[in-house]
């Protein structure tokens, strides 16, 4: 037998062992549906989520809720199923200030603020890696679980959920900080990492104090790129070569130290990766105002919905930037209780690009809780543009300030965690058409039975309610926000925990959680082998 003969029949061999394989471990039924079907909509399998480092004070009081939603998650049949289902938080390796600094600035003029955060820098630096224990741990869909951090010390976290647990998991962190020039109520939805953010709203302003903070989940070194934009354009930077944020460390870095240009009331930051991804949060601290987190912008469009204004803002500053090359002319208007309607304060607002604008509305809710809705001057001429709102409750010595990224709608589902029996307000907003939202408390974390109520947002309106909450409730709950017609529908929670008469307050936004993806149909084409 010659070599040509054996060749061919080892290529039938191989053939027919491929052959049998496929017919053995072709799925049940033996769909062979072709490609032109729509793709199967699945329960996600994987979720991930990072917290930054709580707070530098030492009378931080900091609790952390997780929850993933009730219902079809992935991989959730079988033995195998319930072995693979986990969500856990676990400490970031370090927390490490960024050494990025004002060549210009002596230690002598640096504030007592800025020493105490570089003394905790260079602290953390010397403390050994944390040990590889979760914080928190999330046992079953349905119930939220928590924990509590108190102090300076708490670290940034890093999280990961799979199989049950994944789809819709988020996990809330609620600082309170009663004295102090950080003093305020801190809240923040965890975020999942990327390699693209965009946070209007910041400040390099001397009475400010803004870090953004950069934390790696990946086991490999990433490089981040943080450019500042002020009202006259790009801000020059101190900084060429990128910021290293170590694989699982957290770094958070003060904007002022960026830039040696002079300060800057509103400033528009741009978080990019040069290799890796990354969760960004920017951290911002007003003299006299409090404290509070601030989220990333929806990503850049047209049209913007910053959901959630409280009803009794004293102040709301308004802040948007277009990162194109056209200049943007947007129409302000107030999604209300009965109606949209162009405040009388400021009708419209001109984005140069490449530039931060604001505007100041001042009490523009005039005791009706409301939504901002900023869409094209002329409908013909859409410019892409991010925004963020600051929002001051409260008066003299007894504000306090929070802020509200423009967000995309609700979609499917989404969830805030960490709401209380007291104190948590739901807003609800069709910019458009009429939708039913149904929403749905979760048990609490120390006990309580679920409940929904259906909800109708007119079109053009906000609706702001008391969401329900459990049956029995102990501890804290999650809500969760279905979108059953209609819509699209923007919403947001306030959490308001005032303390010692100061109107302590925090706002989150709800966007799609994104618990299932797309997932092309297929079928068997054993012609590939030939090819």
């Amino acid at each position: 037998m010659n070599r040509s003969t054996l060749s061919l029949l080892a290529v039938a061999t191989a053939l027919a062992a491929i052959t049998g394989l496929s017919a053995l471990t072709a799925p049940d039924g033996g769909d062979t549906t072709t490609g032109t079907a729509a793709p199967a909509q699945l329960p996600v399998e994987r979720s991930s989520l990072l917290c930054p480092a709580p707070s530098t004070s030492e009378v931080a009081e900091t609790t952390y809720t997780s929850f993933t939603p009730a219902g079809t998650g992935g991989q959730q049949a079988g033995a195998a199923g319930k072995a693979a289902a986990k969500a856990e938080l676990k400490p970031s390796a370090a927390t490490k200030e960024s050494t990025t600094a004002d060549p210009k600035k002596t230690d002598d003029k640096k504030t007592d603020q800025e020493k105490s955060e570089e003394a905790k820098g260079d602290a953390e630096a010397k403390k050994p890696l944390a040990a590889d224990k979760p914080v928190l741990t999330v046992a079953a869909p349905g119930k939220p679980v928590t924990a509590e951090a108190n102090g300076a010390d708490a670290p940034a976290l890093i999280g990961l959920a799979s199989g049950s647990l994944a789809p819709g998991w988020t996990t809330q962190q609620t600082t309170s900080v009663p004295a102090g020039s950080a003093r305020g109520l801190l809240g923040v939805s965890c975020t999942a990492p990327d390699t693209d953010f965009w946070f209007p709203a910041a400040s390099t302003a001397e009475n400010r104090r803004d870090y953004v903070h950069l934390t790696n989940p990946d086991d490999a070194a990433a490089v981040v790129d943080v450019e500042l934009y002020g009202p006259e354009g790009v801000l020059k930077s101190q900084l060429t070569d990128g910021i290293p944020v170590p694989a699982r460390s957290s770094v958070p870095v003060l904007l002022s130290t960026l830039t040696a240009e002079p300060a800057t009331t509103d400033v528009t930051v741009h978080v990019t990766t040069r290799s890796g991804r990354v969760g960004a949060v920017v951290r911002s601290a007003v003299d006299q105002l409090g404290s509070d987190w601030l989220p990333a912008s929806a990503d850049p469009a047209g049209t913007l919905v910053l959901p959630g204004i409280p009803a009794d803002a004293t102040s709301v500053q308004l802040v948007a930037f277009a990162p194109g090359e056209d200049d943007a002319e947007l129409k302000i208007q107030l999604v209300g209780a009965n109606g949209t309607i162009t405040p009388a304060v400021q009708q419209s607002l001109r984005v140069k690009s490449g530039m931060t604008a604001s505007a100041d509305l001042r009490n523009v809710t005039n005791g009706e809780a409301g939504s901002l809705l900023l869409s094209p001057a002329q409908s013909s001429r859409a410019t892409p543009v991010v925004a963020a709102l600051r929002v001051v409750r409260g008066a003299g010595e007894k504000q306090e300030v929070a802020f509200i990224p423009a967000t995309a709608p609700v979609g499917t589902r989404a969830t805030v965690a960490d709401n209380r029996a007291k104190g948590t307000t739901l807003a609800l907003t069709a910019p458009v058409e009429a939708a039913e939202v149904r929403v749905t408390a979760s048990a609490g974390t120390e006990g309580g039975t679920p409940v929904s109520k259906t909800y109708t947002v007119k079109a053009g309106t906000t609706l702001a309610v008391a969401p329900p909450v459990p049956a029995g409730l102990k501890g804290s709950y999650a809500l969760t926000v279905e979108t059953l017609s209609g819509g699209p529908v923007h919403a947001a929670r306030m959490l308001a925990l005032p303390e010692d008469g100061i109107a302590m307050f925090t706002v989150q936004t709800l966007t799609d959680d994104r618990g299932t993806v797309a997932v092309p149909r297929a079928r068997q084409d054993l012609s590939v082998v030939a090819r």
